[in-house]
């Protein structure tokens, strides 16, 4: 039952379209809704509330106070709801679960701007393109704008006084090729303009203006029998084609248009948003919302289409694509749903997508809810009497082979099954020769100390792949960190699969057809086979190294940046002049490829 402040509010309330906010007893704001009739829309909380959900019901009995605004029209109440929303987040309203702050590109509105990646949008600062939740993609397209344009990285105060000061002087950027030394006055702020007129297209995803741009320059170069300069706009002529070559393209001849697709259940709704221009899918984003009270799918995804063009500057768009009708909330921009053709097929592309996300979001909260042990994990916390089911398991080997390159592995096994991305490799660095027991206090030692420090969680059982010998030093690292006693470890000899515990002369033998051996027995031939992997890995490279320390003129970064780029011998030797001068220069390659080719013909 309304309160006789609530009825004489219900009463004042007009027929018009509107945005009405519930207050509680306390003055919090609960909810915030739009109408195209106020009276009407606030009314029917009040009437019928037992056929209201849960939720609602529980919202009505909190409402003290409600005050509402009168605009034009029911669009002006969706923008005044939405903004109010944003502002405020009543605790009854649709929410958006998004636990990443992805990054932007700024293009900053300063004398020879530059580009900034920020995560935090402030618009004094210039203009916004983003948010990218694709951080390689985002930073293969910085890496494209490098090579295409000259533009500064440096953060110097480039006003005209400072410049004709003479302030600052050029730095190696200008030296290599990436800047054209402005500072110095090296070039004017009007041909450095020209550039950024390009990079703004890029970054909207208008590749067509460079293109033509670029060919423009070359054919006007090759009529001048420029032929250099012709060659260098060529080549950034293929690197536009090569980067746009990487993009989802539909057809050239869809543009400016955006996709939503929405999967919705009775708690929350999934969304995927794309944006399309000249038939490459130039930016996509996945969305979650929590739905309050009895939120429709069609309101949901207004939502979702005021929050994307809230983010950013550049909403050039002439249609929206959706998955269900919806009004559009947005002005001269049609949503509608394809039935056909190439739109269609976006459409279905957005939707596997969204199924996707939702699979993909429903697994990494399973992943974070705590386990029910498998029947492997609880054998083996019965066999080594263990307080605990040991759901997280670290194993550590040693590998060398006649004491040379010392290494040693740790794998990670979760709940029974190993989880690869927490596997460990460790090249030993306090021990000289083949000293298993040593190198075992090392590894265990570093490892654990990280953990503390990082605060890290600590694994519900460590093994140890030895005997005795090695267990007591991985005990020794343990009892040195004040852990010994707190984390259960055990040795597992290799000859007779004997499990050594310490302070235990005699060994645990546990039966040979057991789950609890035969899991011990699986962690620890990962953990072997992790380290031999490893220790083939870092012979290769030696010996990789080894013949590159023999070339005259090729020194130890260059050697690292090789080793980086191409791996093996055979891929350096395999490589073109041209690929090994993108890599370390253009006198060193012409070294590499005159050894190359003398100790090919030597042999």
């Amino acid at each position: 039952m309304a309160s006789e402040k609530i009825e004489d509010i219900l009463k004042k309330l007009p027929h018009e379209a509107g945005v009405y906010k519930f207050f509680s007893a306390q003055g919090e704001l609960l909810y915030v809704g739009k109408a195209k009739d106020l009276k009407n829309r606030v009314s029917s909380y009040f009437s019928h509330t037992q056929q209201q959900s849960h939720k609602t019901q529980k919202l009505v009995s909190q409402i003290a106070d409600i005050e509402f605004t009168i605009v034009a029209n029911e669009y002006e109440a969706l923008l005044l709801e939405n903004n109010l929303i944003k502002q405020h987040k009543p605790k009854y309203n649709v929410l958006l679960k998004d636990d990443k702050t992805y990054p932007y590109i700024c293009l900053t509105n300063e004398p020879f701007p530059r580009l900034l990646v920020l995560r935090k949008v402030d618009k004094s600062k210039g203009t916004f393109f983003g948010p990218y939740t694709n951080l390689k993609a985002m930073h293969l397209l910085l890496n494209l704008i490098k090579k295409l344009y000259t533009i500064r990285s440096c953060n110097l105060a480039l006003t005209q006084k400072n410049i004709q000061g003479k302030k600052f002087k050029r730095c190696l950027e200008y030296h290599i090729g990436n800047c054209k030394a402005p500072c110095e006055a090296l070039q004017t702020e009007a041909d450095y303009n020209k550039d950024i007129a390009q990079v703004r297209h890029i970054l909207k995803g208008n590749l067509q203006t460079a293109f033509n741009y670029f060919k423009t320059q070359m054919q006007e170069a090759a009529r001048k029998l420029e032929f250099e300069q012709a060659h260098v706009w060529k080549k950034k002529l293929e690197l536009l084609e090569n980067f746009q070559a990487k993009s989802v393209v539909v057809n050239p001849k869809i543009t400016n248009l955006e996709v939503f697709a929405i999967h919705a259940e009775e708690e929350r709704a999934f969304i995927t948003f794309f944006r399309v221009k000249n038939g490459a899918i130039i930016r996509t984003q996945n969305l979650e919302f929590r739905k309050k009270l009895q939120e429709t799918d069609a309101e949901i995804l207004q939502y979702a289409i005021l929050h994307i063009h809230g983010q950013e500057e550049d909403n050039e768009i002439n249609e929206i694509l959706t998955s269900i009708e919806v009004a559009s909330p947005l002005k001269n921009v049609e949503c509608h749903v394809p039935k056909i053709g190439d739109k269609k097929q976006l459409l279905e592309l957005a939707l596997k997508n969204v199924l996707f996300f939702k699979k993909e979001r429903l697994a990494s909260e399973a992943k974070n809810t705590p386990q029910k042990p498998t029947e492997a994990v609880e054998a083996l916390q019965k066999a080594l009497r263990l307080a605990t089911p040991p759901l997280t398991i670290e194993c550590f080997d040693n590998s060398n082979i006649q004491g040379t390159n010392p290494v040693a592995a740790m794998v990670y096994f979760k709940n029974g099954k190993p989880l690869k991305k927490e596997y460990r490799h460790f090249n030993i660095k306090t021990v000289e020769g083949p000293n298993d027991f040593a190198s075992m206090y090392e590894i265990v030692s570093r490892r654990y100390k990280r953990l503390l420090n990082e605060n890290l969680p600590l694994p519900h059982l460590i093994i140890v792949d030895g005997g005795k010998g090695q267990l007591n030093a991985a005990c020794q690292a343990l009892k040195e960190l004040d852990l010994y006693g707190k984390i259960p470890i055990i040795g597992i000899a290799k000859r007779l699969e004997e499990i050594y515990t310490p302070e235990d002369e005699l060994p645990l033998h546990i039966h040979k057809k057991s789950l609890a051996l035969k899991l011990i027995q699986q962690i620890r031939d990962e953990a072997h086979r992790f380290a031999i992997e490893f220790h083939r890995l870092k012979r290769s490279k030696n010996s990789l190294k080894t013949i590159l320390e023999e070339i005259e003129g090729i020194g130890e970064a260059t050697i690292q940046k090789l080793l980086t780029q191409f791996k093996t011998i055979k891929a350096i030797q395999k490589a073109t002049q041209e690929q090994l001068a993108e890599v370390v220069g253009d006198a060193k390659a012409t070294i590499l490829k005159q050894f190359f080719e003398q100790t090919q013909t030597a042999s």
